[in-house]
């Protein structure tokens, strides 16, 4: 993320609007180089969830789809360091930028996109994210214990769920939470997800637009309340 394009953005939105009342996070890349026919094949939309009210059924992208997600999945240190560029540490440094805009704002809003690979349940390793780069740099980290499977998706999407929570902690006049809009047809999932740009836009449209002393520091999958 360039820091002179994030201070441009802040400075228009200060020049023009004053204050900013809704920040939606939606940068991200998957961190993977795989064949558009390969990735379809592996049929992710079905290895997600399954939610019955608020309870989550999951069946992990582990097992019996571990050795196939291996085979047509690749990663370089360069591809996973972009990713953790692009979905967290971006999306912090932008954050940051525009937070004295919000609170300028009556009722300020913050949604991060996030993803539900990025619960804790998939990170067996509790290592920085610093750590995880430099054990990349390595090819240490299946020994290591990062998960093998879209670990730099993983990682980063761990680390924006962590990082929502501690932001709205520390500022309860915003409104901050986290969303997975589900395994969405775009270009990230060469269009082969379940559900289309419309459905998966609810759940970020409803966080955003909710009425004072609604919900904060939670995580959402669609409209259904989640866990981090």
């Amino acid at each position: 993320m360039d820091p002179t394009s994030v201070g441009s953005l802040a400075n228009f939105i200060n020049t023009q609007f004053h204050k900013l009342d809704i920040l939606v996070n939606n940068a991200g890349v998957s961190g993977m180089i795989v064949d558009a026919e390969d990735f379809t094949s592996l049929n992710l939309g079905y290895l997600a969830e399954d939610f019955t009210g608020s309870n989550l059924k999951n069946i992990e992208i582990v097992g019996a789809k571990t050795d196939m997600v291996k085979q047509v999945v690749k990663h370089t240190y360069e591809t996973d360091e972009i990713c953790l560029r692009t979905n967290y540490y971006g999306t912090k440094q932008v954050t940051q930028a525009l937070i004295p805009l919000l609170l300028q704002s009556h009722s300020p809003r913050i949604v991060n996109l996030s993803s539900s690979f990025g619960k804790l349940k998939f990170l067996s390793n509790e290592r920085a994210k610093e750590e995880f780069l430099e054990d990349a740099r390595e090819g240490l980290l299946e020994k290591k214990g990062w998960p093998v499977s879209l670990s730099a998706y993983v990682v980063s999407k761990a680390a924006l769920n962590a990082y929502t929570r501690i932001l709205a902690n520390k500022l309860p006049k915003i409104s901050i939470n986290a969303v997975s809009p589900g395994f969405v047809k775009t270009d990230m999932s060469f269009n082969g997800g379940e559900f289309t740009v419309e459905e998966g836009a609810r759940g970020p449209v409803i966080l955003a637009l909710a009425p004072d002393g609604g919900p904060s520091g939670l995580s959402f999958y669609q409209m259904e309340l989640s866990t981090f």
